[in-house]
């Protein structure tokens, strides 16, 4: 026990070192450093491009022949002018490249980059029309800044203020709400100038001018940026509000039912769901008068910077968590997040300093969203955001779906279902804060939502090596299957992995007018890509099938080779959502294909509370490491940590299967039974070498 509990203070440790060194008020200078886009011979050819986590959902390399950044409109039109004459692929960048989806990757090895990084201007703020007009490459910390200025407010925003007006445009971002017109920030967009192809006649490109009640402003409000660049945006803004903020704890025995009322009864609200710890955090999150008294600010704990030894010590405790730890482990650092939360109130404090006490007041621009980063220069005690992809910092796959408001309780209800069937299969989601579920309102916009929805997101573990195993991957899979699937759910465009967006397009009633306006405005698609043409169910899919392409996420499996068969891992159904395909460990089916890698089964009798049928247990942990060669006996159910070890008689009957013998005889060692009580179990075994313990309680 002693040996387990300084296994777990390590761990703990380890990750309080992250979460404790974190500095609250830095704002993020590591981006302004940090760039994208990286090219050779003089920094503008033989360029690469990746995203702000540092690899696409598919691993490739996403390269280009040029890049460009143009300061203003004249130079925007050239940029474009100049591909469209060569018939040259062209994508856009934006500043941070926030999108794990490859909205950027023009593809191939010939094509050109457009960055927005330079086009990050006010053009001009109408305080009496309650209008400002900014260019698209204007992070959305500034424009609400902007605003403010003006006393005026945006009334809705992602949560993470780091992204581009752009890029948050042609993915459809959006906060939390159903009141209004919603909490998408493309619904309060009534103008926009954008630069598109154009034929030689009319010098290879133009700029459109789309007012609000132009006929094609709905296909541009949501574009994935295969219609233009984007150049300028104009927002329509209310006068500046503040909002007041609390947090309400609850268990999730009425979370289905909840989840269809709680958008109606507060004007931003959202809930965050714990399924392991049958919790729920429900945010109370309303509009008040500019009187009430307050100076709130949203400084949310997750994103602060923190020192990159803390960065990269918590991504150590995640590899091991993942990769040598159990389940009991994995829960019980996962309760750190939630604990942290409840204790600082995500972040929020009342004076801009420090959190005194619910409900936190303050003006809509310091409360809708959240940037603090650091500046990722310095030593390993320099601040750095947690996902810096320039050291070994959190790398993690981020899916989200929107469920028709509708359809949203019976979803919760079956997710409750799977978690019933494990609940520390969820805990790897708890670590990274659970299901945040947030509402969005129906959309004009030919690619945004096309009904009231709740947008479920999750983040967890991703391996820096492809193709690795993950912890209860089935069930993570299962979940994004059955809302993809079973609840006809739209995919988030810059979030997912590619699976989710097979079929997608046939979701969305106006797509084919969409389309259209794709046509038009760039009939040669300079501005597409195979994988926009893939998602947009233009050509092919974006499902790439192959050999293990399930456990990226790359595919749903339909053939036991997209699993990891040298691993005992097989394309099986869903436990709740029978027509999953997810991938599972098989020992039966192992054992088909002639594996040798041992199996152990464990029968265990005890005179305490513990069952006493015995189990067929997968292997993990080590249980007993015996001086046979090539054997061990292995060990995945732990025991409680609360066990009185001293108040147990054990029984030990163990097999051992080595590699496979002459005839298919089975070697067997017997224990003599123990009696007596004694807190050492491995004592039963005469031939023990060593006994260990395992981060979980279990023995090793």
């Amino acid at each position: 026990m002693r040996a387990l509990l300084l296994v777990l203070a390590g761990v703990s440790c380890l990750l309080l070192l992250l979460l404790s060194s974190t500095l609250p008020h830095a704002r993020w200078e590591w981006e302004r450093e940090w760039e994208p886009i990286a090219c050779t011979d003089g920094g503008m050819s033989n360029c690469t491009i990746t995203n702000a986590f540092g690899s696409f959902p598919d691993r490739a390399v996403c390269r280009a022949a040029t890049a460009t950044y143009p300061r203003t409109e004249q130079e925007l039109v050239a940029a474009v002018a100049a591909a469209a004459a060569a018939k040259r692929k062209v994508k856009v960048a934006t500043r941070h490249s926030h999108s794990f989806t490859k909205l950027a990757c023009p593809g191939g090895s010939a094509g050109t980059i457009i960055s927005t990084r330079w086009l990050d201007r006010t053009v001009r703020v109408d305080a009496e029309r309650r209008l400002v007009t900014v260019e698209s490459g204007m992070v959305l910390s500034d424009l609400v800044e902007v605003a403010a200025g003006a006393n005026l407010s945006l009334p809705h925003s992602p949560y993470w203020s780091g992204v581009t007006v752009g890029g948050l445009l042609a993915t459809g971002a959006h906060g939390s709400s159903l009141w209004g017109k919603g909490g998408a920030v493309h619904e309060y967009v009534v103008g926009m100038r954008i630069v598109t192809p154009a034929p030689a006649s009319q010098g290879f490109a133009v700029v459109r001018e789309l007012g609000a009640d132009h006929p094609e402003l709905d296909a541009a409000k949501v574009s994935l940026g295969v219609l233009g660049v984007i150049y300028q945006v104009t927002l329509a803004l209310e006068p500046l509000f503040k909002r007041s903020v609390t947090l309400v704890t609850r268990n999730d025995s009425d979370l289905a039912e909840q989840v269809a009322v709680w958008g109606h009864l507060h004007e931003f609200g959202d809930m965050t769901w714990l399924p392991h710890q049958r919790k729920v955090f429900y945010r109370k999150d309303d509009r008040v008068d500019v009187s009430t008294p307050g100076d709130g600010l949203n400084d949310y704990l997750f994103t602060r910077p923190s020192a990159k030894l803390g960065v990269i010590a918590a991504r150590v405790a995640d590899e091991w968590l993942e990769e040598k730890g159990t389940d009991m482990a994995r829960c019980l650092v996962a309760r750190l997040p939630a604990r942290k939360v409840e204790q600082e109130a995500y972040g929020f404090t009342n004076d801009g300093v420090s959190f005194t006490g619910y409900p936190v007041v303050g003006f809509q621009h310091r409360m809708q969203a959240h940037a603090s980063n650091g500046s990722g220069g310095g030593g390993l005690l320099s601040g750095s955001c947690s996902w810096d992809p320039r050291i070994r910092a959190h790398f993690f796959y981020s899916s989200a779906f929107a469920v028709a408001l509708s359809k949203a309780p019976a979803f919760v209800a079956d997710v409750q279902r799977l978690r019933d069937q494990n609940p520390r299969a969820f805990c790897g989601l708890e670590g990274k804060l659970g299901v945040l579920m947030r509402y969005v309102r129906a959309s004009s916009a030919y690619l945004g939502k096309p009904s009231d929805s709740v947008d479920f997101e999750i983040i967890y573990y991703r391996s820096y090596t492809g193709g690795a195993l993950r912890k209860h991957a089935d069930v993570v899979d299962e979940l994004e299957q059955m809302a993809l699937r079973k609840y006809a759910a739209h995919p988030h465009w810059a979030k997912n992995r590619n699976f989710a967006f097979d079929g997608a397009i046939a979701k969305y009633p106006r797509a084919a007018e969409f389309l259209g306006v794709k046509d038009r405005y760039d009939p040669d698609g300079i501005f597409s890509s195979e994988w926009s043409d893939q998602v947009l169910g233009v050509r092919g899919s974006p499902s790439v099938v192959g050999k293990g392409c399930a456990i990226e996420g790359l595919c749903v499996c339909s053939d036991d080779s997209h699993c990891a068969l040298d691993k005992g891992y097989f394309c099986r159904p869903g436990k709740v959502y029978k027509e999953a395909r997810v991938c599972i460990f098989d020992r039966d089916a192992r054992r088909g294909h002639g594996m040798t890698q041992p199996d152990v089964f464990l029968s265990m009798r005890t005179t305490s509370s513990l069952p006493d049928s015995p189990r067929s247990l997968h292997p993990t942990c080590f249980l007993h490491l015996l001086p046979l060669s090539g054997v061990v006996f292995l060990l995945t159910q732990p025991l409680p940590l609360s066990l009185d070890l001293a108040a147990i008689h054990y029984t030990f009957s163990v097999v051992v299967a080595p590699p496979r013998l002459a005839g298919g005889a089975l070697p067997t060692i017997s224990a003599a039974p123990h009696h007596g009580g004694h807190s050492d179990p491995g004592a039963a075994l005469p031939r023990l070498h060593r006994l260990l313990l395992c981060a979980s309680g279990a023995w090793i």
